[in-house]
C-alpha cells in the first residue's frame, strides 16, 4: 500500500474503546473528513483527466464533526437538566438525544412552553400548524429556532429585533409587526398552492413553509423577511424530483438533466422534472436568473444541497413580484461554529460559499441575506434589561451560545 494508502487507512479506522469495540466518536468524524479530502483530490485529479464529472465528487460524511460535539453536548445537558432520561426514538431506533415524542415540550425553553402566555403549543393549536416532526430531537433546528426567537414576539422583544435586524440585515427595517413560524401568508392568492403549485401540504408539511418569518415596516412600506433556521445541518438537502420513490408521484426518468444548470433554464418544461409535478419555481426564478452565475456551477443549484434555499428563493421572489411588499428577503440564520454550512455547496454544485454566491445566482427583486445565532444573542445580551437573563442563561446553558 502506498504513503497516502496507509494515511486512509488510519483515517479510516474506528478509535478502539476498552471493550476493544469501535465507537464513532467526533474524532473518528474529523478522520473520516480528512480522508475524504485526501480521496476527493485524487479524484479531482481523475476528473481533470477523463473530463467528465465523477459522482463520488457529491459525497460528503453524512455526520460533521460539529454535530456529533452538539449531540453530546446535549446529552450533557438533559442528564443535569431533566429528570426525564427515557431514551426516546426517531427513525426506528433509541437515542439518548431524543425525547419520548409525547415529551417533546421538554424541549422547548420554559417560557414558551403549555401555560405561559407565550405558549408555542397553543400558538400552533390556533393557527393550526403541524410542528417538526423532529420536535422531539435535541438537535432539532427548528426546536432552536422557536426557544431563540419565538420568545420575542412581544412589543419589547419586537423593537429588540428591529434594531437587530436593521443592523444585520437591512438599514430600511423600522419597525417588526410580527414574528411567525411555519409562515404562511394569510391572503389567498400568495398561499403556496397557487405560487408554487404545492397542492398536497398545509402549515408545517408537505409545502414550503419557511421556519420563520419576520412581518416588517420600512420607510417605503410593507415588508418580509423570510427565514430558513439551521443548526447542526450540514446542507439544505437535495431535491424531491431527484428521489427514486417520491410519494405520490413519478419518479424522474432521467436526472442527468439536472446537471445542466443552463438547460434548466432555458427549458425548465422540459429539464427539470418538478415541472411534471406541476411546481413553479422556475416559473418565478427563471426570468431573474443570472445565465452567467448558473453556468459556472456544475448542475442545477437545487439537485443536490439547496433544495430549501431554492424553494425559500422562488417564494420570496413570487411575494415581491405581487406587488404586495416594498421589501422583500429570503435568509438563512445559522450557528456560526457550523463551518461547513456555508461551503456545502462547493463540491457537489461548484458554488464556493453560500453567504457570497447565492445572492448573485437569482438578482430579482426579492435579496438575499445571512446571520448567524450567536449575533443574534449577542445583540440581546448588550441591548436587553434584566427581564431577558433568564432566557440567556437557558441559550447558554442549552446551546453553549452566549
Amino acid at each position: 500500500m502506498s504513503e497516502q494508502g496507509d494515511h486512509l487507512s488510519s483515517c479510516i479506522a474506528p478509535s478502539r474503546s476498552p471493550s476493544g469495540r469501535g465507537r464513532f466518536r467526533p474524532t473518528n468524524v474529523r478522520r473520516l473528513e480528512q480522508a475524504f479530502l485526501l480521496l476527493s483530490r485524487r479524484a479531482a485529479e481523475l476528473d481533470a483527466v477523463n473530463r467528465c464529472p465523477l459522482p463520488f465528487l457529491d459525497w460528503r460524511p453524512s455526520v460533521t464533526a460539529f454535530a456529533e460535539e452538539m449531540k453530546a453536548s446535549q446529552v450533557r445537558w438533559r442528564r443535569n437538566h431533566l429528570c426525564n432520561q427515557v431514551r426516546g426514538r426517531q427513525n426506528k431506533r433509541e437515542y439518548d438525544h431524543i425525547l419520548p415524542l409525547s415529551d417533546w415540550e421538554l424541549n422547548l425553553w420554559p417560557g414558551i412552553a403549555t401555560g405561559t402566555t407565550s405558549s408555542l403549543p397553543k400558538y400552533l393549536y390556533d393557527n393550526r400548524i403541524r410542528k417538526h416532526t423532529g420536535a422531539h430531537n435535541l438537535l432539532s433546528s427548528w426546536t432552536l429556532c422557536a426557544n431563540l426567537y419565538f420568545p420575542f414576539r412581544d412589543l419589547a422583544g419586537r423593537s429588540l429585533l428591529a434594531g437587530f435586524l436593521r443592523e444585520s440585515v437591512s438599514f430600511d427595517i423600522d419597525v417588526v409587526t410580527a414574528i411567525e413560524l411555519e409562515y404562511e401568508s394569510p391572503n389567498p392568492r400568495l398561499k403556496p398552492a397557487v405560487l408554487l403549485g404545492e397542492t398536497d401540504g398545509g402549515r408545517g408539511a408537505g409545502q414550503t413553509s419557511p421556519d420563520m418569518a419576520f412581518e416588517v415596516q420600512t420607510s417605503r412600506g410593507a415588508g418580509l423577511i423570510l427565514v430558513e433556521s439551521k443548526f447542526t445541518e450540514h446542507h439544505f438537502y437535495p431535491c424531491s424530483g431527484r428521489k427514486k420513490k417520491p410519494a405520490g408521484h413519478i419518479p424522474n426518468p432521467d436526472t442527468s438533466r439536472c446537471r445542466n444548470p443552463l438547460a434548466v433554464l432555458s427549458a425548465p418544461q422540459t429539464q427539470c422534472h418538478l415541472n411534471s409535478w406541476d411546481r413553479l419555481y422556475w416559473t418565478h426564478l427563471a426570468p431573474v436568473a443570472n445565465r452567467d452565475a448558473l453556468a459556472s456551477l456544475k448542475c442545477c443549484p437545487a439537485a443536490f444541497d439547496a433544495y430549501q434555499l431554492f424553494r425559500q428563493q422562488a417564494l420570496a421572489e413570487a411575494f415581491a413580484q405581487s406587488g404586495a411588499f416594498a421589501t422583500v428577503l429570503s435568509c438563512v440564520v445559522y450557528d456560526s461554529r457550523n463551518g461547513d454550512l456555508m461551503h456545502c455547496l462547493r463540491r457537489s454544485t461548484g458554488l464556493e460559499d453560500i453567504e457570497r454566491g447565492w445572492q448573485h445566482l437569482f438578482p430579482g427583486k426579492s435579496h438575499f441575506a445571512t446571520f448567524t445565532h450567536q449575533q443574534w444573542v449577542s445583540w440581546v445580551a448588550s441591548h436587553a434589561s434584566d427581564a431577558r437573563a433568564d432566557w440567556l442563561d437557558y441559550v447558554r446553558d442549552r446551546y453553549g451560545i452566549g
